[in-house]
């Protein structure tokens, strides 16, 4: 059974160890206190003596023998004049042998062409310099500005929100709750209301929370499960996806906290490993909030309507007839009717060549976003509501809906 209320994070890497004082913890100890071993003089940073890999193979010490004796007077004694004669036919015996030997043409040729081609080496390329992408003549450049912005990868930005439209063909959702027998509609809300009151009390990011639907939706949608592993499959998705998206995710104790210990570590540690598989290790879905942060930089939105929108996007979560909408058209029209609500203007070509949908394709959604929004919020599923209903995201879940009759005058004049 989903807990009702909502737990603090507790705080178990900041406990202190046992027999020591939180102050004593931070306390850097003095020169009496160190325990450092004396290192060793013969090396100056007390490693190892150095030693040849091999012995001496240089034959230093005999030159060096040879260098005392002569200062202490002795002399070398040299070589017979017989040997130097032997030496010297013998010498001559062997030039006379290497210049009897005739090479082949064929191989003298193979050597010349050889050393012809280690000499020549080819003229470097020039290399050519990176084509800028034209825009159309109405279209602003929104990555000129954080061109300096090591953090912000503007020079890659458009290709990877193409990519990231390319990849929301792989994960389009059926409709599986027709499937599924134990598990209903309304304990999906419950469920992820849930999730949202965590993400909420760990201080998780919003890309964690929406990937952890995600990863929710999928798994029901790949295998058939019971009631009573419902919340099982929601901690478990929130735990791959603080992996995935936080610095610093919450440890597996938080998680099992968080279920009132409904649960044990090894059934935790299992269905993350089923739900990995099941996925095929492919986690990388594509979520609404960042298209639409990215939407909000083209239309110039300040952050009380990217809020609005945002409020507008996390109410679909709860919605399974939201499931099946495609992330980069469902952020575009909640940014869309954030900023009819606000009178801020129309979808500009700017919002049309970076999205990729056209404001008459928005509109039958926004009409059905905004009747979401009329609806009064369950009695027991409030989380959503109630956390933008605070004044640190601008009370934005009080302000009124848009006008139906507004959206479907829009919509009339589109279609002529």
């Amino acid at each position: 059974m989903l807990p009702n209320s909502r737990h603090p994070r507790p705080a178990l890497s900041k406990l202190p160890r046992p027999g020591k004082s939180v102050f004593e913890e931070n306390v850097r100890p003095g020169k009496e206190d160190c325990t450092q071993t004396k290192r060793s003089p013969s090396s100056p940073q007390g490693g190892a003596k150095k030693r040849s890999a091999f012995g001496d193979i240089t034959n230093a010490h005999k030159n060096q023998q040879l260098l005392q004796k002569k200062k202490d007077g002795q002399k070398v004694q040299k070589k017979t004049k017989g040997t130097a004669k032997n030496n010297e036919t013998n010498l001559k015996r062997a030039l006379k042998k290497v210049a009897t030997i005739e090479v082949p043409e064929d191989v003298k040729d193979e050597k010349e062409t050889k050393v012809a081609s280690e000499e020549v080496t080819p003229p470097k390329k020039e290399e050519e310099p990176p084509v800028e992408q034209t825009l159309p003549k109405d279209v602003e450049d929104i990555d000129k500005d954080s061109v300096d912005d090591p953090f912000a990868g503007s020079e890659y930005a458009l290709d990877i929100f193409n990519y990231m439209r390319s990849r929301e063909e792989k994960f389009v959702l059926p409709n599986y709750i027709d499937v599924q027998r134990d598990i209903s509609k309304e304990m999906r809300a419950i469920l992820v209301d849930w999730v949202v009151e965590v993400q909420e009390n760990f201080e998780l990011n919003h890309e964690t929370l929406y990937l952890a639907i995600k990863l929710v939706d999928h798994y029901l949608a790949a295998f058939v499960i019971t009631r009573e592993k419902l919340q099982l499959i929601g901690s478990t998705a929130v735990l791959v996806a603080s992996k995935f998206e936080e610095r610093c995710p919450p440890c597996l104790d938080d998680f099992l906290y968080i279920c009132d210990d409904a649960y044990k570590r090894e059934e935790l540690i299992a269905m993350e490993v089923d739900m990995l598989q099941k996925l095929n290790f492919d986690i990388n879905i594509p979520v609404p909030y960042r298209f639409l942060r990215r939407f909000a930089k083209c239309a110039h939105a300040n952050m009380e309507t990217l809020t609005l929108a945002r409020y507008i996007c996390e109410l679909t979560l709860q919605e399974y007839d939201f499931v099946q909408e495609r992330a980069s058209k469902l952020a575009a029209s909640c940014l869309y009717l954030a900023m009819k609500m606000k009178d801020l203007g129309g979808w500009t070509a700017t919002l049309q060549y970076y999205s990729g949908y056209p404001a008459t394709d928005l509109l039958p959604l926004m009409k059905k976003l905004n009747s979401l929004l009329k609806n009064q919020p369950n009695d027991k599923l409030k989380a959503v509501w109630s956390k933008y209903t605070h004044r640190v995201f601008f009370e934005v879940a009080k302000l009124p809906a848009l006008d139906m009759r507004r959206l479907e005058e829009e919509e009339e004049e589109s279609k002529r």
